[in-house]
């Protein structure tokens, strides 16, 4: 596979996501309007003390998300690490006055604290590695607010480039590799996007199994 960054049709940008932004939005309202939509819902919501915004993800945002999602659960299964995944499940903390709904995250190192039980940010770890992805302009400082709320590994796509970020005490640092997956180059990702766009998805799944297990340290002990 030839290494290539994707490139995102510019006439995609503006449909890859409809977004809605309010302001002075209390916490109250803020649950109120999470409660009225219901968890089955194609809008997510970010809250960011008293900025609301609400995310409506169409193709061009759906389609990355989701191969990031395969990447990051095919390294975890085939390294041997275990993993719960929550998708865009609600991350709330009323204290901080914060909210988020992810495209994905995951518990990995802690994964056997929230084992077979609902997590409760009040009470248990955030979860270790956030997935968010961006093609358009959003009003919410998504690197503030998950480290804010003590996210320890922050993945970010914009269509073109995947970044990553590793909380250092209270803020964010890029970084050129995973502090979880620390053995996978950034090229593998890019090179996996590239083949699910030329070869189909089914033969970058094949691959990309293929070079973790061949490249994969021994699987961590949990």
């Amino acid at each position: 596979m030839q290494t290539q960054i994707p490139v995102t049709n510019p006439a995609l940008t503006a449909t890859a996501e409809q977004r809605l932004t309010l302001h002075n939005v209390s916490w109250d309202t803020y649950d109120q309007l999470l409660a009225a939509f219901g968890e089955h819902r194609a809008v997510h919501f970010h809250y960011d003390r008293g900025v609301l915004e609400l995310m409506v993800p169409l193709e061009a945002h759906e389609s990355p998300s989701d191969l990031i999602g395969v990447f990051i659960r095919t390294l975890a299964f085939e390294a041997g690490f275990t993993i719960k995944g929550l998708a865009s499940t609600t991350l709330r903390r009323k204290a901080l006055l914060k909210g988020a709904e992810p495209d994905k995250c995951y518990y990995l190192q802690h994964e056997p604290v929230v084992r077979g039980r609902t997590v409760n940010l009040d009470q248990d770890p955030p979860p270790d590695l956030v997935v968010e992805v961006d093609i358009s302009h959003s009003d919410i400082d998504k690197n503030l607010l998950y480290a804010q709320m003590g996210v320890p590994e922050l993945w970010r796509f914009d269509g073109q480039g995947l970044r990553i970020y590793q909380l250092q005490q209270t803020d964010y640092q890029e970084v050129p590799v995973s502090p979880t997956f620390p053995w996978v180059p950034l090229d593998l990702f890019y090179q996996f996007l590239q083949q699910c766009q030329t070869a189909g998805e089914t033969s970058a799944y094949v691959e990309l199994r293929a070079w973790v297990q061949a490249h994969a340290p021994h699987s961590p002990a949990n």
